[in-house]
């Protein structure tokens, strides 16, 4: 059985930019902290951890002083920082430059838009590291917005400013916008289409995944999705591949696989989330491979 790995599968710009910031931190060999799992992948938490790295919580954080914390690739709210300069925090900052750059943006626009009366929207996961950082960038006059069900949030005869989580499905995205877009003219038909500004804040890398796996799921006899299961990313682009091909099968470990899932299959082929290591989806398809 030929067995295949998906060329864009593995971490994504930012993990791995916290990932390697998080190594060097280490060779020094002092104390470091890493507030909320630096990936959402338990082998390669597991892997940093032996190498020092410290998992902590944000009631954790809240009580550390004098040390060295590192910020993941996620980000975190204006809080944060204030707490660590209060507690003489050390501060390894590993945002994603993309995520940084949306905060940014998100803390003018909310300033520039209060003259408008103005509203921050942000499309996300409730809970998700990114979108803590994303609200509190926003203020506490933004709103969280899920999916479909939560668009009664919005006062529809108010500008609105629309961003996005960076790892959420573009399609997903599309439909929440063009809803709120036709809310808008329906209550309020005389303010200008301008009044709704969407900001293109899902990561290209992620969005240029979905078309790449689609047709990487259809290539296949069957797919072997490689992901931890609290990684967002993951389920997302996992739902893209069983959209595709039914013989989709999700693992977070080597040893999850069954092979009786490859009877009568003459081909596989192994993709991962953005918080997968390469090494980790590379090591399943060897597996595969010489079974």
């Amino acid at each position: 059985m030929k067995v295949d790995v998906e060329q864009g599968s593995g971490f994504c710009f930012g993990v791995e930019n916290a990932v390697s910031i998080a190594e060097d931190a280490l060779r020094d060999g002092e104390q470091v902290y890493c507030l909320g799992e630096i990936v959402h992948n338990d082998i390669e938490v597991a892997r940093l951890t032996a190498l020092g790295l410290r998992t902590i919580t944000q009631d954790e954080f809240e009580r550390l002083h004098n040390c060295k914390v590192l910020i993941r690739a996620h980000g975190e709210p204006p809080s944060t920082y204030e707490k660590a300069r209060e507690n003489n925090i050390t501060i390894i900052d590993a945002t994603c430059p993309i995520v940084r750059s949306m905060q940014e943006k998100i803390r003018k626009v909310a300033e520039l838009s209060r003259e408008q009366k103005g509203q921050i929207v942000i499309y996300g996961k409730e809970g998700h590291a990114e979108v803590i950082g994303l609200m509190g960038a926003a203020g506490p006059t933004g709103i969280l917005i899920t999916g479909k069900g939560d668009l009664d949030r919005i006062d529809y005869s108010r500008p609105v400013f629309l961003f996005s989580q960076t790892t959420k499905s573009k399609v997903q995205y599309e439909v929440v916008a063009e809803i709120i877009r036709l809310n808008m003219e329906q209550v309020s038909p005389d303010l200008p289409a301008t009044n709704l500004k969407v900001h293109n804040t899902i990561c290209r890398q992620v969005s240029g995944r979905e078309p790449r796996l689609r047709e990487f799921a259809r290539q296949h006899d069957v797919i072997i999705f490689v992901s931890g299961r609290n990684s967002s990313n993951g389920r997302m682009l996992f739902e893209v591949c069983t959209k595709e091909n039914p013989r989709s099968h999700f693992i977070s470990t080597i040893e999850e696989i069954d092979f009786k899932w490859f009877e009568g299959a003459s081909s596989a082929g192994v993709c991962g989330a953005t918080s997968t290591p390469r090494w980790l989806i590379q090591k399943v398809a060897e597996t595969i491979a010489g079974k």
